[in-house]
């Protein structure tokens, strides 16, 4: 993996990067020191590097229970419990809807909405089908999650019956507490713990990601091999001009301190999407708070630029761009030549349609820049599972030095509870007696 800022350090003063080396020295100090804000939550730190083959083991054995006893297997979790497997997942498979090696079960996932319609037409598919569950809760009362499970739980048992249902529910969750290790513990279930030192968004390279990972038929050992070579690369004494989540995290703070607010990622690599999807959650919910905070958001060009292509030309100047770029296609294909040529594209004949999305991508980063817009490039050799390791440590790292550097606590969320307390008190929730008065309160 390579970082590339040169397109992004003429938008800044002079040496304003190399200032923030103190500044990006000490919040890596106190990540491996643990004297951070968010000190509990720093398990992901070092996780890559202690993952044994071992426990790989253990995760592919499960993996294929699963594999052999079901047609689909339904990942039901919300945010950090099923961004990262996704990401994976979709960045890996065939782009038009296997979403995994034919011989696989499909993956779906559920429990990461309440929409009536979308669980009703799960339901209605399953009906046919011999499918398992990954549950993927801490807590097991996450409102969206919970309901979700609820409803497969049930579905599962009347297909299989209740002993055969055993052999193909997993849950993932807390090693003691919550209703997710209770319902495991007294049902029997196979199950994985959530290290009670990583929080949801941090967990991809824990059996929250690794396991779906596993069962959709990918290589997990891969995967974790590119996270750990990237976190030694990332190491405390690696020199900070060759540490790309320094560089990265550096880049995007001074970018932010001259005015730039806002950061999209894009990409040209349609199975990246959910890259992008994975991404706003890690930053957004580590960097957003205390009124300060980068706001992420993403595109998938070249397809976006038929859309948002013109605001991030011509609009407000308030942002800045990081392209994720893949070297090398896993597949070769060429443009045709056509007799009549009445497209006007025989000029591209011959040509791979890799070097037109190349030329389409630098093109618009020399536009984009010329207009206002700073550009960081992250490029990956392939869209295989070791880059994929890599580049999901490198973002971690960085949005760990990132938030340090903004002065917030980046592994806490406090601001998501808000809406639950109120959709809680609306739901006549008991305990939430004080919270349902006050908002009948505001509604009169």
């Amino acid at each position: 993996m390579q970082i590339n800022i040169a397109k992004a350090q003429q938008f800044v003063a002079a040496g304003a990067i190399e200032a923030l080396q103190p500044k990006v020295n000490a919040a890596q100090e106190a990540l491996e020191n643990g004297t951070c804000a968010g000190n509990d939550f720093l398990g992901w730190l070092h996780l890559p590097s202690s993952i044994t083959p071992e426990f790989i083991n253990e995760i592919n054995a499960t993996a294929k229970v699963l594999q052999e006893n079901c047609e689909a297997v339904v990942v039901a979790g919300i945010g950090g419990s099923y961004l990262g497997a996704r990401m994976v997942i979709d960045s890996l498979s065939n782009s038009f809807g296997w979403l995994q090696p034919s011989n696989m079960p499909r993956i779906l996932f559920a429990g990461n909405n309440i929409g009536e319609d979308y669980l009703s037409e799960l339901i209605g598919y399953l009906k046919g089908v011999k499918f398992g569950v990954i549950n993927i809760s801490k807590s097991g009362t996450t409102t969206e999650t919970a309901i979700t499970f609820r409803l497969l739980k049930k579905m599962c048992e009347d297909q299989r019956g209740k002993e055969e249902a055993k052999k193909v529910i997993v849950a993932v969750t807390d090693a003691k507490k919550g209703a997710a290790r209770t319902t495991a513990d007294k049902e029997g279930y196979k199950s994985f713990i959530i290290p009670d030192n990583v929080g949801g968004r941090f967990s991809v390279l824990t059996p929250v990601g690794l396991l779906p990972i596993a069962v959709a038929g990918f290589d997990i050992a891969a995967l974790v091999k590119g996270a750990q070579d990237m976190e030694k690369e990332c190491d405390i004494n690696a020199p900070v001009e060759k540490n790309p989540a320094a560089i990265y995290a550096a880049t995007r703070n001074a970018l932010y301190q001259a005015g730039k607010k806002i950061e999209i990622m894009a990409n040209y690599q349609p199975k990246l999407h959910n890259l992008g999807e994975w991404w706003k959650q890690l930053y957004g919910e580590s960097e957003g708070k205390d009124g300060k905070g980068i706001f992420p958001a993403a595109v998938d060009l070249t397809t976006d630029l038929h859309s948002m292509g013109q605001w991030i030309q011509d609009g407000e100047r308030t942002i800045f761009e990081t392209v994720v770029s893949v070297e090398n296609p896993n597949t070769t294909l060429e443009v045709p030549s056509d007799e009549e040529n009445l497209d006007g594209l025989n000029f591209l004949a011959g040509k791979r349609i890799d070097q037109v999305n190349k030329m389409a991508e630098l093109g618009t980063q020399l536009a984009h820049v010329d207009g206002g817009v700073p550009n960081i490039k992250v490029s990956i050799e392939k869209l295989d599972e070791y880059n994929l390791g890599q580049l999901i440590y490198f973002y971690e790292k960085a949005c760990g030095i990132s938030g340090l550097l903004l002065e917030v606590n980046p592994f806490n969320q406090p601001g998501v509870e808000a809406y639950k307390k109120n959709m809680f008190a609306l739901l006549n929730k008991p305990g939430y007696e004080a919270e349902s008065a006050a908002i009948q309160a505001k509604l009169k």
